[in-house]
This record gives structure tokens, sequence and C-alpha cells, in this order.
């Protein structure tokens, strides 16, 4: 094998292993696009549902995997980028097996095959790509981030020059992930290349409708803290000297870099599109006049090897693709009976970890029982929660702190006060306003091993991200168990005291507890919050914990702290209140009325604060509905839909014959929390209107 040689002022490569790897990626898009062509003749099986060809792109980016060299580098990559991944070590039968969705490989048949990850214990990892476009760029500035935390903080020498390596194409930067990555990369100076591959096409529109003048490295020569580079993706000698001078440069501690090159798409956008229909023959010719592929021949022959070597090596890959094939073909299908494992966590000993978040043995030795304290300081709501917190972070070093305002101010809602003058400003940390940007870097940092703990400072300011708490959901299910990112999402919202508005009073909470993959906590009392939130930051899985305004800004949920080792179990329901003749259900601040009501039936109604919605304690509700023939379930959400909903319908369809009564439900008739406090109480549930319901039920 010939040495690593150097382009004229650019780095060593092997280039022997380039053209290997480009020919291979070349062989792998031939063999899809003529399977694909001809699936009226061929084995329905052998047939790649989402084929997304990278020809053109390929040089460039097996260039690039050859310069990440570094024992704790990562990359988050796209659908395009199959190249990088063989060059930095995927088996051809796995990024074969993969797309036909057989057994094993990235995602055991559960996601599409483009979309690829890469775990290792040593060296660059591909972060789990996602289906939606520009989604990769937060999460690989969260692992940016976490390289210093692990590198400074932790002094972990392994994350030592270590960077981290967003690839997206030309139309992904308009989008909220890239800027949000951009704005955290450069103020925070991090560890991080962004790549672009500009094809100038967004599928059929052109680049000038995503980026002013369809240059984005122009665009941001000014930018502050930020190398930027522009070069010719097709010219070897080019691209290895752009990314070998911004490599070495992120490597060089001085803060991020962007590349842009541009590349032909030799291909339409996907196997099911037709580029025709969008572009001009001529436009498709002279791209194809752009093929990267001669160009690597004609800078390697016969400079770098011969005519014969080359041939060799074309008969070699041909080969090796050829026995893949075989072998991904021959792949098993996936089990039917296992495609819901891996939705939580399985965390039995024995059972393999994913990637990501705090090691089975690092949660364990940590501790925890879920008996309170006997004698407890009386506390109020929030400060539960701080004290919580400061414990936390103090036996745990990968704990981290952050959201909005959350450092020097404490938080809108003052809960993370005085914790950053405590622990210092690389353990509670305030963000840029960008939803995006926290919930992504908090993904980001779970993969890198951390316990990222997010504050997203009202629950409707978490629309903007919505991909992203999705993308962290799905992560374990969709990698078959190969990666997670437990975080805790802290998220303050319902109705405050006396005021409410449809921006910072929103519950739907529900969309969570519909979301893959969640724990969802909603304490309703002080106690509840301590064992839960300890829980949860403590869990291998990620856990949207919700903190309702009326209990942080009131003493209702004041108690006993229950003692810094309580540990809340999710899915277990509490007993407020014994009864025999009605079972009332409920959660967070709604149990206070629910309680008050409830009072005025001496013995007869039963309340059950349910704490957690996902998972929630079925047993608990059919135990009790059972005993007391009657349910009524009262909640903050939108009674369409809600929470609610999904109790009664388990209650109607596992204890209906213990029923002497239909279910009853009470909640907002699907109407905004509004700003008057006399609107306000026209729309929540109050207690007379709960003594209202129980009355009604108790009568039928």
């Amino acid at each position: 094998m010939p040495p690593k040689t150097k382009t004229p002022s650019g780095p060593a490569l092997d280039w022997r292993k380039v053209a290997y790897h480009v020919l291979c990626s070349r062989a792998l898009d031939d063999i899809e696009e003529q399977t694909n062509r001809n699936r009226a003749t061929v084995p329905k099986d052998h047939v790649v549902l989402y084929q997304f060809s990278a020809r053109g792109h390929d040089v460039a980016q097996v260039i690039l995997g050859q310069l990440l060299t570094g024992q704790r580098d990562a990359a988050g990559a796209y659908y395009r980028s199959r190249p990088l991944l063989l060059s930095l070590g995927l088996t051809l039968e796995d990024a074969l097996g993969s797309p036909l969705g057989r057994a094993g490989g990235f995602s055991d048949g559960r996601d599409i095959g483009v979309v690829c990850n890469f775990p290792r214990e040593e060296g660059c990892i591909v972060l789990p790509m996602a289906g939606d476009v520009g989604s990769q760029y937060t999460p690989t500035a969260g692992w940016a981030q976490g390289i210093t935390y692990h590198r400074d903080i932790l002094k972990d020498a392994a994350f030592t020059g270590a960077i981290g390596v967003a690839l997206g194409g030309d139309a992904s930067v308009a989008t909220n992930g890239f800027w949000a990555a951009l704005t955290m990369a450069t103020t925070l100076k991090l560890p991080m290349l962004f790549y672009i591959e500009d094809n100038n096409l967004g599928i059929s529109v052109s680049g000038d409708m995503q980026t002013p003048g369809a240059n984005i490295a122009e665009n941001l020569a000014s930018f502050k803290n930020l190398l930027v580079k522009s070069g010719d993706g097709t010219d070897p000698a080019d691209t290895a000297q752009c990314l070998g001078e911004a490599v070495a440069h992120v490597r060089g501690g001085t803060g991020p870099a962007l590349v842009r090159l541009t590349v032909p798409r030799l291909s339409s956008h996907s196997g099911p599109d037709n580029q025709k229909g969008y572009r001009s023959d001529d436009e498709i010719a002279a791209d194809q006049k752009r093929d990267p592929l001669p160009r690597l021949r004609s800078f390697l022959v016969p400079s770098r090897m011969s005519a014969a070597d080359w041939s060799q090596l074309e008969t070699e890959v041909a080969r090796d693709v050829e026995r893949a094939l075989g072998a991904a073909r021959a792949r098993p299908k996936p089990d039917p009976t296992r495609v819901a494992e891996h939705r939580y966590a399985d965390d039995r000993d024995g059972v393999p970890e994913a990637f990501g978040g705090l090691r089975r043995a690092e949660r364990r030795k940590l501790g925890g029982r879920d008996q309170a304290a006997d004698e407890g300081e009386l506390l109020r709501f929030a400060e539960a929660l701080r004290r919580t917190l400061r414990h936390e972070l103090m036996v745990n070093p990968k704990l981290v702190v952050f959201g909005e305002d959350v450092g020097k101010k404490g938080g809108v809602h003052l809960v993370t006060e005085g914790l950053q003058k405590q622990f210092g400003a690389h353990r509670v940390f305030d963000t840029s306003l960008s939803e995006e940007g926290i919930i992504g870097r908090a993904a980001g940092l779970a993969i890198s091993g951390l316990m990222p703990v997010a504050e997203i400072q009202f629950r409707k300011y978490a629309d903007p991200a919505a991909e992203q708490l999705n993308n962290a959901g799905t992560l374990r299910w969709r990698t078959a168990n190969r990666f997670a990112s437990p975080m805790v999402v802290r998220m303050p919202g319902g109705f405050g005291k006396d005021v409410g508005d449809p921006w910072h009073s929103l519950s739907d909470e529900v969309r969570f507890a519909h979301a893959y993959g969640w724990q969802v906590a909603m304490p309703s009392n002080a106690a509840d919050a301590v064992g839960l939130l300890r829980a949860a930051m403590r869990s291998p899985n990620p856990t949207v914990f919700f903190e309702h305004r009326a209990l942080l800004m009131t003493g209702d949920g004041s108690a006993r702290y229950p003692g810094d080792d309580y540990v809340l179990p999710f899915g277990r329901a509490r007993v407020v209140q014994a009864g025999t003749a009605l079972t009332l259900v409920t959660w967070g601040a709604l149990v206070h009325r629910c309680v008050e009501a409830a009072a005025k039936f001496a013995g007869e109604v039963e309340v059950l604060d349910l704490r957690t919605i996902a998972p929630w304690d079925r047993d608990a509700v059919l135990a009790s509905v059972t005993k007391t023939g009657r349910c009524l379930i009262v909640h903050e959400d939108n009674l369409t839909a809600g929470f609610g909903a999904e109790v009664s319908a388990t209650v109607a369809q596992e204890a209906f014959w213990h029923l002497d009564a239909p279910v009853a439900r009470i909640a907002p008739h699907d109407i905004p929390m509004p700003y008057h406090p006399d609107l306000l109480a026209a729309v929540l549930p109050d207690v007379d209107g709960i003594v209202a319901g129980i009355e009604g039920l108790l009568r039928s």
C-alpha cells in the first residue's frame, strides 16, 4: 500500500483508501438505483424504498472522513452522507443491509436506511441522523460543548483536540437549527466545523432562494469567531487543503470554522424524484461534466498510482461490494414481535447499554430510596426544586443545568437562584434565546455522556423545539438501543396566581404523553417534586418535568423535604384521600382544588394524584374504580383529547363491569387560558364545579 501523501499545503491522506471508498460509494449507488429502476423484475425485498445517491458529494466526504482522527470526534450527518460513514469504518454489508431494512445494522429495520448512526467507544462516531432537515446542527454543537466540559472540567484527556463536525446541504443553512448552532459555536468558541455541501439545489429549489447570493461562505465572511473557507469539492487537492486547514484550526482550540464546497448533484434528489421535471438538459449535463470521480482518477494516476493499480482497485471494489450485497440480502428480516422494544431503557443487568447518558454503574452509585424522611424542613415548591438541583450538582459532576436566564438571574421563577455562583458558569449557564438550540444542545451533551437539565421558560416556548424533542424521545427506539439521549427538560406552565394568558399559561401536557420515549412528571407538591426530579436526573430516559406556575408562585404545594436520597419512581400514583363511593383522578395544581372539593363528602371520594402521566399508574386507577364504581377525572388541559380521555378510555375498557355510572370529566372546553381573572375563573375547573361534578356522579 502506498504511503500517505500530502497535497501541496494539504494534509497527509491515504489516497488509495480515498479512491477505494469513493468507488465503493458509487457501486452502492449504482446497485440501488438500477434495482429501483428495474423493480418490476426484481424481488420485492431487494428494492430500497428510500434511496438517496451521494454521487458527486462522495470525494469530498471521504476526504473529510480521513481527517476525523480524534479519539472523541463526532459527526452530525444527514441522508446523503454514506461516503463519510464508509470512510469512518462502516462495513459494506451494513451500508447495504440497512437500506434494505434487514435485521441488525443502524436500526434493525425501524428507520430508513439513509438515516444512519455509528457508535463506538474510541474514534469518530456519527451521531444518529434524523429525517428532518437541519436537525443535525444543534446536537453537534452540544457534542462540541460536551468536548470542552469533559476536557476542562472533568479533565478527560481523551477529549483533547476533539471536534464536532456537522454536515449539511446548502438548503439546510436556511433552517433554525443551522443558525442556532452557529450562534452557539461562535459565542462559545466551540470546537465545531460546519461542512456545507453546496449543490445549489434544495430538491428543486435553487440556492438563491435559501441564501441571498447563493453563497453562505460569502455571507458569513464577517461573522465573528468563525474561520470561513470556500472551495471546489470536485477538486481533490482544493478539497483536502480547505478541509485540512479548517480541521486544524478547530483542533487548535481557537474556535469554529465553516467550509463551503461546491459539488454537483449527479442524480435526482431521491429514488422517486425525477429531476428532469425541474432541471433543463443543459443544467444536468453541466453537472455531469463536474463529476469529481474522473478528477480524482486524474489526480492519482499516474502521479500517485499506476493505471494498473487503479484497475486492480476497481476489481477489488467490485468483489467486495458483490460479497457484501449477497450477505446483506441474506440477512433475515427484522422480528415483528420485538418492534415495541427500546421505547424506554431496559435497565436490567446484562442488557446492553446504549451510547449516551450516564453509565448504569454511575447511576446506581448515586443510590437513592423511595421512602421519605420523617421530619424534613417545610419547603415551598420552588425551594424544593432548587435544593434538589443543588444536591445533584454536588454528587454528580456530569450534571449541567442551563437555559435562558438560569445563570446570574436564577431563572424567571428563581428556581436556579444562586446555583451558578456556587457551581460556576460551566455547570450552570445561560443560553442564547433558541429553544431549538437548548434541546438540540441537550441531546448532544447527553450523547457525550453528561446529564443535561435544560429549562424551557414556559411550556408554550417549547414549540420551536418540537423536532429536537421528538428526535430525542425516539432516539433509543429508532437506533435499536445503539444510542440514547437521557435529559431532563424543566418546563413551567399552567395558570398563575390569579392570572393567565395564552402564552405563559399553557398546560397541554398530553402532547408529551403522546410523544414517544418521554417520561412526563407533573408533581402537585414539593415532596413529590423532589423525588421525581431526582429520579429524572438519574434516569436513562428523557423526562419532561412540568413545574406548575401556580405552585411556583404560591405556597399551595408546600411540603416536608423528603431527604437528599429520596427517589420517587415514575408511574406510581398517590392516594391523597381514601374514599368508598367515587374515584377522583387528577394531577398537577388541580390536585389542591380537588382535595378541597372532596373534603365536602366525608369518606366518599377517593382522590388519586397521578404524579406522572408517562408512564401513568393504570393499576392504581383501575383498583380504585373497581372499589368505588365511579370515576371523575379533573385536569387543566383541554377537554378534547386531553390526557383525561386516555384515563377515561382505559377505565371504560378495563373496568366497565365495575362502573355504576358513566365516567365523567371536568376540564376547560378547548379555550386557551385568558388574561383577565374573571375570564380565567370561567375557564378553569374550580372547587364549586368539581363539587357539582361529584354530586352529579354520586346521584347517578
